[in-house]
């Protein structure tokens, strides 16, 4: 049993990248596929498909790379079930001078940090991507 999901999806990948595998399978959840599609749209990663053919739904997420480099240099994840982190609209913090992202957890959905401030939201700060 896992305690917590997003950190082990995050783990997952953060493994996958520093041994340059070309994919990288999770186990599904709505918030981990929320997770992979804002990944995509970001451009961190190069594609995700959901595999039903296992006894449990799978994510097959296709790391991306430019010259041998990855495109996720670093993960972290900050509200975990032992310390949840919330921030207001005015505290969405910037993650490497804006060249990375923050994923937030709002009343509206999963949302990075740049959208949630735009639609003036808060939430929970789940990780930081860059």
């Amino acid at each position: 049993m896992i305690t917590d999901p997003i950190a082990d999806m995050l783990t997952r990948i953060r493994n996958a990248v520093m041994a340059h595998h070309d994919s990288v399978l999770v186990p599904a959840s709505r918030i981990k596929l929320s997770i992979a599609k804002i990944l995509k749209d970001e451009g961190f990663i190069a594609d995700y498909t959901v595999l039903r053919g296992r006894p449990q739904r799978v994510i097959k997420i296709l790391l991306k790379y430019t010259d041998g480099r990855p495109a996720i240099v670093g993960l972290e994840r900050v509200s975990r079930p032992g310390l949840r982190m919330y921030v207001g609209r005015r505290e969405i913090p910037r993650v490497y001078g804006g060249l990375g992202i923050a994923i937030l957890s709002t009343s509206k959905g999963i949302m990075t940090g740049q959208e949630a401030w735009r639609r003036n939201l808060g939430g929970e700060l789940l990780c930081y991507i860059w």
